[in-house]
């Protein structure tokens, strides 16, 4: 599911009545979800506002297996705050770190919109043994902006999940909104989309409609990107010190 989406994106005002949307997980959404992942034999991946105690909210993911059973939580790390996307007044940063689940058809890793732009985010959690990488997204554009703004942070926004994937070895999957929000000023761009381990788009869905669509991933071209392209291999771990640091200073 697309992030947050069992209502409108709410984080686009700071107001205290939205703090009741927040629900416990696992709670009410996720009962509800159990039982449509067991009879339909799917594993959903589920975006929420979670009340974790009062007054301690996280930006949250349930993923439940596709015999119903609840399998654990995610919570996002990173944590945005820009006009019209207000989220550190919502939510804590994610204390549970990246998280990786075996589930009936894959072990998989996710991460939630604002970590998407972060190479640390998806390396970690593909070392961890994600063979695919999903992005619950809510990402638009304002609606007065203009056509060249537009696509320039779309192809921003679709590079560098394509380049996790790249990076990586493994297939990338990333759901977004799509339709007009806050009284028609936010125009949530859609485009979600399917990459295998090359960056190939394997499916792009459209910027103006809802869509549900079923792509088939081979998974085994992980093991063959990897070795052809050994990035994994020629890592030096020796010298990555310095990304722990906020910034290096000459």
């Amino acid at each position: 599911m697309q992030e947050l989406f069992t209502s409108l994106y709410f984080c686009d005002v700071e107001d205290y009545e939205n703090f009741k949307l927040a629900e416990t997980i696992p709670g009410p959404s996720t009962e509800v979800l159990q039982k449509v992942a067991d009879e339909l034999n799917v594993v959903i991946i589920a975006s929420l506002f979670e009340k974790r105690a009062q007054g301690l909210y996280h930006n949250t993911t349930a993923v439940i297996d596709a015999d119903g059973s609840y399998l654990g939580k995610y919570r996002k790390m990173h944590i945005p705050d820009d006009p019209a996307y207000f989220e550190k007044f919502y939510f804590t940063p994610g204390d549970l770190g990246y998280k990786v689940w075996k589930t009936k058809y894959a072990t998989f890793g996710v991460l939630i919109c604002w970590d998407q732009w972060y190479p640390e985010a998806a390396r970690i959690t593909s070392l961890m043994g994600a063979e695919i990488l999903f992005y619950p997204t809510a990402i638009g554009w304002a609606t007065l902006q203009d056509a060249e703004t537009n696509t320039e942070q779309y192809n921003a926004w679709q590079t560098i999940q394509r380049s996790h994937a790249v990076a990586n070895g493994v297939h990338v999957v990333s759901v977004n909104r799509a339709g007009f929000e806050q009284n028609g000023a936010m125009k949530f761009w859609g485009g979600s989309f399917v990459s295998n381990p090359f960056g190939t788009v394997l499916y792009q869905a459209s910027h103006d409609h809802e869509e549900t669509k079923v792509i088939e991933i081979d998974l085994s071209q992980t093991d063959r990107y990897r070795t052809h392209w050994p990035f994994m291999r020629d890592r030096r771990i020796d010298s990555y010190q310095p990304i722990t640091k906020r910034f290096i200073d000459e």
